[in-house]
């Protein structure tokens, strides 16, 4: 075996990522591939996977590249002439109680929303279904008949035929020893048979990819977890087309196999590999049987099929898997490198995902930008937190445990918390804040009153804090409230050519004086909306950058990626420097001045221009924006300053009634307002036409910026899409996404974005009306429209406007 001294994209690791990866590179692509497996195909994870394939996700973009898989797992064999062990089993989620019910009936509604079969059936179908099974426990269950089941090994031989077939050269018993970097790339990947010279590496090596990523400085935050599951001998009467079972309430799956069952399940005490290195000799091995860690799934097994306490076991299989903090992949161009992808941390469910992501993986790969939003999955989600071992490991044990749990919505995480605090931390505490988590920050999110227990309950209703939060609205609607944003991710760009570059990046025109900012998006060439943020302008060769907390790694590796070679701009993330407090409401401008010498009157200082002022003796970048709809400044304050200008804004505002308010009020503040939300409402498969945001674009100036054309392409002609809000009438419904929007009774989209309107009394929704002949403005105001929610229909009033504007104070109704 000689390896080639150079390739074009080398893909690390021979399991069903790296296959399916290079398989559609080779297919798709025409690429010219070499794969490289340290031991041999399968022999990491793959092997021992359990199998199960199961389709449906809280994005849509996820769900298609599941639904993808499953398309591909049924016509492989055709192609390879290998069986992929592909059953169409259907799959059953058992509910045993109201809450998991009413997240299935949610559930169905989002399966419905996304083009999915999904029903919900009582006890007695169950039991019809599966004779083995004790039902008594039962409120119903969800039944999924496209779901299934795969041979894991099968599958991943399957598509490295494929990918020979397509012109891939696989190589099994090559171990990657390092790489060659210049600036910033790899050149070359060295290995122990040899280096290969290449112009991009694909790192799917599984729970090895880490370590493999380590050697070219980045970071892939996974943690191998031990996996057990029992494959039991024949159990009589047990079909050979059985579906698959999910019972989450006991924390266990089954699957048919060969007349016996696979059963494994999600314990809450789940137990760590390693936070080291996995040793690199790991191939088709196992840890020892852990009985007594398993007996606690096998209970609840024999509870609910008594047949497994009647039949042997065969074999125990406990196996590393690789978990991630967020319990979502890992997929996309990692930040520290300009030429290394990753797919990798699948959560057990590789095999699901497998097809699909090598599809939109390979494309990646090739276009250097994701073929749709993959926002949950994209590797730049994490931080340099994300570099701590064992902050890694404490989530996303956290994360493993609550695989089955029942996801209420707004549930934060709890383990490696408080991690980054603002300098306020202490003081928001003393008025009883109830924070939450954002990429490592503590955020307030809420305050309780005096005599409530300062801290979230959960429920699939009305959550605890749904009063309180209502209170604070009304207070920054009606006096002025403060917020500890110091969270946001902020930015500097400087030089000679920084206006060059980011006239490019940006869609919107950045070219105005010193002084004023611009709210911008960040177009992909599809003229899909990557990133959206506010720019200003601070000094001719200098830009202050300011977006979303948990978009720091993302937008600055955007921007960075995209910053022309010739140009002489320096990008710098400067987002501990500052803290920032956003002062808003009717009263804003009366605290401000009382503590600042500048003149802040509208005239002197209008919307969308940036002042520096001072306060408490201290520079302040002072900057007219809002994202809650009413009057308002963000303060940029040196971050030392923070609780100084924190306390004398507190004193200055005593007059008006100043008070903290949280993350929960700005949110329904901004619905009402019709305020997009990057990563819900505006993703990289909207463009600013239809997401409503079209006057934000320069199009009308003659200047080229990176999606233009795209743009172009589309103007003129009626977008199929179109952004609009919603309201229902019913003040106890709640909306949370992903209800389905019906028009004259048939499905035309989904809500992106749900909540409730304080100032206007009612739930709201934000989504994208569909029709394949375009979405005209008569198209929108003809329709009748209902939501379904929970799988219950409810009237619906679709609105084109914001439902508040505090410029004329109007409620729209």
């Amino acid at each position: 075996m000689t390896l080639p001294s150079h390739a074009e994209i080398v893909v690390i690791g021979g399991g069903i990522i790296g296959c399916s990866t290079a398989y559609h590179l080779a297919r798709d692509h025409k690429a010219d591939v070499v794969l490289l497996e340290q031991g041999r195909l399968t022999s990491g994870s793959t092997w021992h996977a359990a199998g199960l394939v199961g389709q449906l996700r809280s994005s849509a973009s996820i769900t298609r590249v599941l639904k993808y898989s499953v398309d591909l797992y049924k016509r492989l064999d055709a192609e390879t002439g290998l069986a992929t062990g592909w059953k169409m089993t259907g799959c059953l989620r058992l509910a045993t109680n109201q809450d998991r019910w009413t997240e299935y009936r949610r559930l169905a509604t989002t399966a419905k929303s996304f083009g999915m079969e999904m029903h919900l059936i009582s006890p007695e179908e169950v039991k019809r279904m599966w004779p083995l099974m004790e039902v008594d426990d039962l409120v119903g269950a969800s039944w999924l008949p496209t779901d299934g089941q795969a041979s894991p090994s099968d599958i991943t031989q399957s598509l490295a035929k494929g990918a020979r077939m397509h012109g891939a050269k696989l190589f099994e018993e090559v171990r990657v020893t390092g790489f060659e970097m210049k600036d910033g790339r790899i050149t070359a990947v060295k290995t122990n048979k040899g280096d290969i010279a290449c112009e991009k590496v694909v790192n799917c090596a599984g729970q090895w990819a880490r370590q493999v990523g380590a050697m070219a400085g980045i970071n892939v935050p996974l943690q191998p977890v031990k996996h057990q599951y029992i494959i039991t001998e024949k159990i009589t009467g047990l079909a050979t087309d059985a579906p698959t079972i999910r019972d989450p309430d006991r924390r266990t799956y089954f699957k048919e196999e060969v007349g016996g069952l696979v059963m494994g399940g999600y314990e809450p005490n789940p137990i760590a590999w390693t936070t080291g290195d996995v040793p690199n000799d790991w191939e088709f091995r196992l840890f020892d049987d852990d009985f007594d860690h398993f007996e606690q799934h096998m209970v609840q097994a024999i509870e609910r099929i008594p047949a497994l306490g009647q039949v042997g076991v065969k074999q125990m299989i406990n196996g590393p898997e690789s978990f991630t903090p967020d319990g979502n992949f890992i997929l996309g161009l990692a930040p520290e490198c300009h030429n290394m992808f990753v797919g990798a941390g699948f959560n057990a469910f590789g095999i699901a995902s497998g097809g699909g992501a090598g599809w939109v993986l390979a494309q990646w790969v090739v276009d250097g930008e994701a073929p749709l939003d993959l926002w949950v999955v994209d590797i730049r989600r994490f931080s340099d937190l994300h570099r701590d071992r064992q902050w890694v490991c404490d989530r996303t044990l956290e994360a493993y445990g609550k695989h089955y749990t029942i996801g209420f919505p707004h549930e934060e995480h709890e383990s490696g918390r408080p991690r980054i605090v603002s300098p306020l931390y202490e003081r928001l505490k003393a008025h009883r804040a109830v924070f939450g988590s954002k990429l490592g920050w503590e955020r307030p999110n809420w305050f309780a009153p005096e005599g409530m227990e300062a801290k979230d309950v959960y429920s699939m209703g009305r959550q605890n804090w749904f009063g309180p939060v209502g209170d604070e609205h009304a207070h920054v609607r009606e006096a002025v409230g403060i917020f500890d944003q110091s969270s946001f991710a902020k930015y500097e760009m400087t030089g000679p050519d920084a206006l060059k570059a980011l006239d490019w990046i940006c869609a919107n025109d950045v070219n105005k004086p010193v002084g004023r900012l611009t709210y911008t998006q960040l177009l992909n060439t599809r003229g899909g909306i990557e990133a959206d943020l506010t720019v200003a302008r601070l000094a001719d060769e200098k830009f202050y950058i300011v977006t979303g907390t948990g978009f720091r790694t993302h937008d600055l590796a955007w921007i960075r990626d995209h910053i022309g070679a010739d140009l002489d701009a320096t990008l710098t993330d400067v987002t501990e420097d500052f803290g920032t407090l956003s002062l808003m409401g009717p009263h804003a401008r009366n605290v401000l001045s009382a503590v600042t010498d500048v003149d802040v009157s509208n005239a002197a200082f209008p919307f969308g221009h940036v002042r520096e002022i001072s306060i408490a003796g201290h520079k302040v970048r002072a900057l007219r924006v809002t994202y809650v709809g009413e009057l308002g400044w963000e303060l940029h304050v040196p971050i030392e300053a923070t609780g100084e200008i924190f306390d004398a804004l507190m004193a200055a505002g005593d007059p008006w009634g100043i008070r903290p308010v949280g993350y929960r009020a700005l949110e329904s503040l901004r619905l009402e307002k019709g305020y997009r939300a990057w990563g819900s409402d505006i993703t990289p498969n909207d463009t600013p036409q239809e997401a409503g945001l079209g006057w934000a674009v320069k199009l009308k100036k003659n200047t080229d910026f990176l999606g233009r054309r795209a743009l172009e392409e589309l103007n003129g002609a009626t977008p199929k899409k179109r952004f609009a809000g919603f309201t229902v009438n019913d003040p106890d419904i709640v909306l949370v996404g992903r209800e389905t929007i019906l028009r004259d009774g048939e499905p035309v989209g989904y809500l992106t974005s749900g909540g409730y309107g304080y100032t206007v009394g009612r739930p709201v929704g934000y989504g994208y009306v569909r029709n394949a002949d375009g979405v005209s403005d008569d198209f929108l105001a003809s329709g009748e429209y209902e939501l379904v929610v929970a799988m219950e229909r409810t009237k619906a009033k679709i609105h084109l406007e914001p439902l508040y504007d505090p410029a004329n104070a109007k409620v729209k109704g």
